[in-house]
């Protein structure tokens, strides 16, 4: 027979591993925003948030979740006649609904940032992808549905590798690569990728900022800023 306990264990294992520090980074986020101190910026840092495409899920899911918790525990105190039931529901509800405001949280507080020697792209505490303007063809304003709600997903165009950094199916920013780059993502290193895709809510005024920044010496004969198609 043979033993499966190995292959299990190696898949498991970095499951369990990617959702504690998920669920540790949501607590962490929650009590950032809660604390309400100014984010950690560099002079000439601007912040583009893009929660706005999610803002009235998010909203909808945290009313609906605390109006469920009397709910529920009227239920199941009226109906299990066992009283830990009670204090199990309801504290699964709460911690659900603290969960989704840690979300909402975690979205506010890692914002993209447009600084003056590269793009860092983000969504919520699980990615954080710096992109240095060298390494930056272009900056393209498109918007972008996608089938599926996953925030990575990775499409073959032709001979070109495309990264999408989906929020809510959408991305509204193409960021073209001068060369094939690997990106740290929460399953591991990615394969080289000739473009990003991005969401901002404000994707006017991301590609404004990016060209304003200060070109890389070693383009000043080819381009003025960063963002302006070669």
């Amino acid at each position: 027979m043979t033993d499966t306990r190995t292959p299990i264990r190696a898949r498991v294992g970095p499951l369990l591993r990617r959702a504690a520090a998920a669920e540790a980074a949501m607590w962490r986020s929650l009590y950032v925003w809660a604390r309400r101190r100014p984010l950690p910026l560099k002079p000439g840092d601007e912040t583009f948030g893009y929660l706005g495409v999610v803002r009235p899920i998010l909203g909808i899911f945290i009313g609906l979740s605390v109006v469920e918790i009397p709910i529920f525990d009227l239920i199941v105190t009226h109906v299990v006649p066992w009283p830990p039931a009670r204090w199990i529901v309801l504290g699964l509800g709460i911690w659900g609904v603290l969960w989704m405001v840690g979300l909402f949280a975690s979205m506010t507080i890692h914002p993209h940032v447009v600084g003056d020697t590269g793009l860092r792209v983000r969504v919520s505490s699980g990615i954080d992808i710096w992109i240095p303007w060298r390494d930056v063809e272009a900056l393209r304003k498109r918007h972008r549905s996608l089938p599926s709600g996953r925030s990575v997903q990775v499409e073959q165009e032709g001979d070109r590798r495309v990264l999408h950094l989906s929020v809510g199916s959408q991305t509204s920013i193409d960021v073209l690569l001068r060369r094939p780059t690997t990106f740290d993502l929460p399953t591991g290193r990615s394969a080289p990728m000739d473009e990003l895709r991005l969401y901002a809510d404000d994707p006017d005024g991301l590609l404004r900022s990016a060209r304003g920044t200060p070109a890389p010496e070693a383009d000043r004969r080819t381009t003025a800023a960063p963002g302006h198609p070669l």
